[in-house]
């Protein structure tokens, strides 16, 4: 049993102790979790994790958390932090998070931590609604003539959705906004999946190694491209951000530098993720052809398919805090600066907070975690609701007989989920 008591600054805080759990479930879930078989579906999975308590010992320190109401006060609570460039050099030489990828993803956004992090993102001002507006017409041609392509694929049999779509309007998107070549685009997306390994929940030395050679290819290319808006200054959000950062930082070298951070978080955000809701999104609804048949009478409802992707199975799994303080989480000890691993894939379908929450149902009241929480809420989560909403308005009038050919596969990861491909065929 946890009793609650008052600390000094008079916030209510549990201090009773659970037993501590069992870490070699943890170990075989985790190794269960990197099977093929996990990949295509972790929730039986979680479910387990769950069933042992809403956090959980995680094998190599720190803890687990499943439940919902757990993650949401984490995301929304100060006393949490993220595991910023100082906390990251007290790991020690030789771990992951001293690792050159890691070094620099610790000075992008959503690393950083108040102040740093306050400044950061009121200089950003990005996607706000006259912005989205002007995107609009831009997504809307794009994700048309994608959909060109697909239904040329299509006529002589079967395409793989995600190469030809869910690959490529979010990068063309982003692009397009930060005013890249196109020639560019594909180079971009490879370096993407490369560099996210650096912030995935357990990456291999391999891993690691292919994330620091993509994150400095893509230092010196948006290093290039801040030079050159400096330069050749324009109507684009880099021109933009280096005029804002100017009143903010004398020092030119520190307001590119700033810049360039930016520029690199835009990107990184914009594309891995939202590639993974498009694709999933698109597969969940052939999964489920009575939605699928519905939303095609019903296209009013395509917002909401969007928000009960995003519960049922979002881009990220992972989310990832440290504690300013020593504190009790749901009945477990956590010392200070130590990690803790929100499982919002998890979190999403705790039957505590959904009726039924392995059912994917266009209906359901949307509450989830997919876009984080608290002053790290995402900053292109209206980007990505948009793209989504765009692609599938079209989708299901110009394609309603589209089906699935077979079983799509899945990156080896754990915190980003990725489809390797998706192919699909008309009826």
């Amino acid at each position: 049993m946890a009793a609650d008591t008052e600390d000094q600054k008079g916030d209510v805080v549990e201090t009773a102790i659970t037993p501590p759990s069992d870490r070699r479930f943890a170990v075989s879930l985790f190794a269960r979790l990197r099977t093929a078989q996990g990949q295509a579906n972790p929730f039986p999975i979680y479910a387990e994790l769950r069933a042992r308590g809403a956090v959980v010992a995680a094998p190599w320190g720190g803890h687990l958390v499943t439940g919902f109401d757990l993650c949401d006060r984490v995301l929304r609570s100060r006393d949490w932090l993220e595991p910023d460039a100082r906390w990251r050099e007290r790991q020690g030489d030789g771990t992951r998070w001293t690792a050159p990828s890691s070094r620099e993803m610790s000075r992008t956004l959503p690393a950083l931590n108040p102040p740093d992090h306050t400044l950061v993102r009121r200089s950003a001002g990005m996607f706000d609604r006259a912005s989205l507006e002007e995107l609009r017409g831009t997504l809307s041609r794009v994700t048309s003539r994608l959909l060109d392509t697909l239904a040329e694929r299509l006529h002589d049999g079967e395409a793989d959705f995600n190469a030809l779509v869910g690959e490529e309007l979010p990068v063309a998107a982003i692009g397009h906004w930060l005013g890249l070549p196109a020639a560019d685009f594909p180079r971009l997306r490879d370096l993407t999946h490369d560099q996210v390994f650096t912030q995935e929940l357990l990456p291999s030395a391999s891993q690691l190694a292919l994330s620091d050679a993509a994150t400095a290819e893509l230092r010196g290319y948006f290093t290039d491209l801040v030079r050159h808006r400096r330069a050749h200054p324009g109507d684009d959000p880099v021109s933009r951000w280096i005029t804002v950062w100017d009143g903010l930082e004398s020092d030119r070298d520190k307001a590119d530098e700033a810049v360039y951070f930016l520029t690199l978080f835009v990107l990184l955000a914009a594309l891995e993720t939202t590639s993974t809701l498009l694709s999933t999104m698109t597969l969940l609804l052939l999964e489920h052809p009575r939605q699928w048949e519905w939303l095609s009478v019903h296209p009013d409802l395509v917002p909401a398919a969007v928000e009960e992707t995003l519960r049922y199975d979002p881009p990220t799994h992972v989310i990832s805090r440290v504690a300013s303080r020593d504190c009790v989480l749901g009945g477990a000890e956590v010392r200070k600066d130590e990690m803790v691993h929100l499982m919002v894939g998890a979190a999403n379908r705790d039957p505590a907070r959904h009726e039924d929450p392995e059912l994917f149902n266009l209906h359901r009241r949307p509450a989830h975690l997919a876009f984080s929480g608290g002053i790290h809420y995402c900053l292109g989560a209206p980007l990505a609701r948009l793209e989504a909403q765009t692609l599938l308005h079209q989708l299901v009038r110009r394609f309603p007989r589209l089906t699935l050919v077979r079983r799509p596969t899945w990156a080896p990861r754990v915190a980003f989920r990725r489809l390797l491909n998706l192919d699909v065929t008309l009826s």
